[in-house]
């Protein structure tokens, strides 16, 4: 899996600020330093005026990622996303994601391998036979690797973090809230300084559904 930023609003902290301080001032302060703007956007996170983060957005390319997780992924309404098609693309030598707990079971590792090139050659053969890939594909398991690009704006990028990543999240989509996490703290530290699922600045609200192992900072 790769998760690579390939768009991003520039200076995005400060953006973000002089967009909250125009709200409060005659005109657009252009001199706004980045430390005045940082302790500005504590001060508005704090508040919880998160509003004004919706002006800075990153985009993502993400590879080698599962059907599986990309379908838990899109279930963010507030970003874009432009997929892989599997309706116009042949996949000549598709690639898939084996879990961990299947790769430490040797049995299961070579049954699911097994499967997976049976489900492959039933794809290909298809193809060979004139079926249009569209209907081909609904042979294809959901461990079939795929990329996508992600859009969102930072506070939307609150949100996702927030929920993927919990040590209840699937792993594979903590694998990439995690690469995400580490690359916008890159960019706007001070937006992401406290990104993360509840427990790692309060109490969890899963209850006794709860890991019991609250997440930290990376």
């Amino acid at each position: 899996m790769k998760v690579k930023l390939i768009s991003s609003t520039p200076n995005p902290e400060l953006t973000i600020a002089r967009a909250a301080r125009l709200c409060y001032r005659r005109s657009y302060d252009e001199d706004m330093t980045l430390e005045k703007a940082q302790k500005l956007i504590q001060e508005i996170v704090a508040r919880g005026h998160e509003s004004v983060l919706e002006h800075a957005s990153f985009t993502f390319l993400i590879e080698g990622i599962s059907r599986a997780a990309s379908h838990q992924l899109v279930r963010h309404r507030l970003a874009s996303y432009s997929q892989q098609s599997q309706r116009y693309i042949h996949f000549k030598n598709p690639e898939f994601v084996i879990p961990p707990s299947i790769k430490e079971n040797e049995t299961l590792f070579d049954h699911f391998q097994e499967q997976i090139q049976k489900s492959s050659d039933m794809y290909q053969e298809m193809i060979k036979m004139g079926i249009a890939e569209e209907d081909a594909r609904y042979i294809l398991p959901q461990a079939i690797t795929s990329q996508i690009i992600l859009t969102a704006n930072a506070r939307e990028y609150l949100h996702i973090l927030k929920l993927r990543l919990c040590s209840r999240a699937q792993w594979e989509i903590r694998m990439i809230a995690t690469a995400i996490l580490k690359i916008l703290k890159e960019l706007a530290p001070i937006i992401f300084e406290n990104a993360g699922p509840p427990c790692a600045t309060g109490i969890c609200p899963e209850g006794d559904k709860g890991c019991g192992h609250p997440w930290s900072k990376r």
